[in-house]
């Protein structure tokens, strides 16, 4: 006998071509001894690599269809795409008030925002 989650999962859960269609970010890089990999950072362990960028392409969505057929076949959840809607761009930051000072000194003397400089910093680093 089922209970109501597990009947209301049943309810929820969507078709595997709407899976399948979903567009999930893929990130590249090349690899240190040869080509490049490629991951799909919302589906743990989904990564493959090749040795030009459209054998690695080509690897990734091959994997991110397997990967999504197998867990939707085994019941498992599939995790949605993260977006940059999952992200604000506020960020709240606690700091020594020594830094503070140094910081919007630096910022009045490049002619510019106490935050315009702090995200210049940030991007500098990153």
């Amino acid at each position: 006998m089922k209970t109501l989650n597990q009947k209301n999962k049943e309810i929820e859960k969507q078709s595997l071509e709407y899976y399948l269609n979903l567009q999930y970010p893929v990130t590249l890089y090349p690899d240190p001894e040869r080509g490049y990999v490629a991951q799909i950072k919302d589906l743990p362990g989904c990564l493959t690599q090749g040795e030009t960028l459209e054998q690695t392409i080509a690897n990734i969505n091959e994997a991110r269809e397997l990967w999504i057929e197998t867990a939707y076949e085994a019941g498992d959840d599939i995790p949605l795409p993260i977006n940059d809607d999952s992200y604000s761009g506020k960020l709240l930051v606690r700091m020594p008030k020594s830094l503070h000072r140094r910081l919007s000194e630096t910022a009045e003397q490049e002619g510019v925002s106490l935050n315009q400089y702090i995200v210049s910093l940030l991007s500098a680093v990153t």
